[in-house]
């Protein structure tokens, strides 16, 4: 049986130019052994190839998870499927790391986030900083696997809380980029999933201040200056500049907060 196809994946690209490759089209690899214990490769044809293999030479990870153990928390390119390589933050630090930052924020940010439904489609902000990744990049990101993920809260007195969701996803922007979450865990309390059905957030179409997708009979987007989940209107609202809420826990007044997913261990 021929063996299944390479999966190369590096963030050095000297050894892809230098084949000028383009990862969007397969090309042929073929492998030649012309003497014992030796191997050449060379791209294109050959008189007496032993193996030729097609492939996609995926040059970058999909996520954060796939950036090797060990590295450094930082900026990387990630390249979902179906997508163009994108640059992200990866929270790469102690043994559970590999996470895809999607946000991040804090109280005194120079970020007004009141922004339309293209800008946060595509994201917008500092990813050394504060942040929206994208919704549309979310969505790609975790229709790939089974995703989960860990809300990160500051609160006013700067003690660390983290809100963990055993599923996260986003639907396609044809669903208002629905938000579908799992179980929750952790130290901050579950206040993306209120039982009050005005705050929760679970299940909820994502708002803007162009595009009104809540269930409150105005604006919520517009009424409190940022895109999110609402209902009617929120329990959490993390996307906003000065007034950063997480249910009980920080109510206007969090300092700041991070929003990161990554493959769920079941995936």
């Amino acid at each position: 049986m021929r063996p299944p196809a390479p999966q190369l994946r590096t963030q050095d690209m000297t050894l892809f130019k230098k084949l000028k490759g383009d990862p969007e089209k397969p090309f042929s690899l073929t492998i030649e052994e012309p003497a014992p214990g030796t191997v050449a490769c060379r791209l294109g044809e050959s008189s007496k190839p032993i193996v030729r293999m097609f492939f996609y030479l995926n040059a970058w990870p999909r996520d954060c998870s796939e950036v090797p153990a060990g590295s450094p928390s930082g900026i990387y390119v990630i390249q979902p499927v179906g997508l163009h390589p994108i640059m992200v933050y990866c929270e790469m630090s102690g043994a559970d790391g590999g996470w895809t930052v999607i946000q991040r924020n804090r109280q005194d940010t120079d970020i007004s986030w009141a922004e339309s439904w293209s800008t946060y489609k595509h994201g917008f902000g500092n990813v050394h900083t504060e942040f929206w990744l994208g919704t549309e990049y979310i969505h790609q990101i975790t229709r790939q696997k089974i995703y989960q993920a860990r809300f990160v809260i500051w609160d006013a007195a700067n003690n660390m809380r983290f809100a963990d969701y055993n599923l996260f996803s986003l639907d396609d922007e044809s669903q208002g980029y629905r938000l579908r979450l799992g179980a929750h865990s952790g130290t901050a309390e579950d206040a993306m999933d209120s039982d009050n059905p005005r705050k929760v957030h679970n299940n909820m179409k994502f708002s803007t201040k162009d595009r009104d997708q809540d269930t409150y009979r105005g604006n919520c987007a517009s009424r409190y200056g940022g895109g999110w989940w609402y209902s009617a209107c929120y329990s959490v609202q993390l996307n906003v500049r000065g007034g950063l809420t997480w249910g009980n826990l920080c109510k206007g007044n969090c300092r700041a907060s991070a929003i990161l997913i990554k493959p769920a261990p079941y995936h």
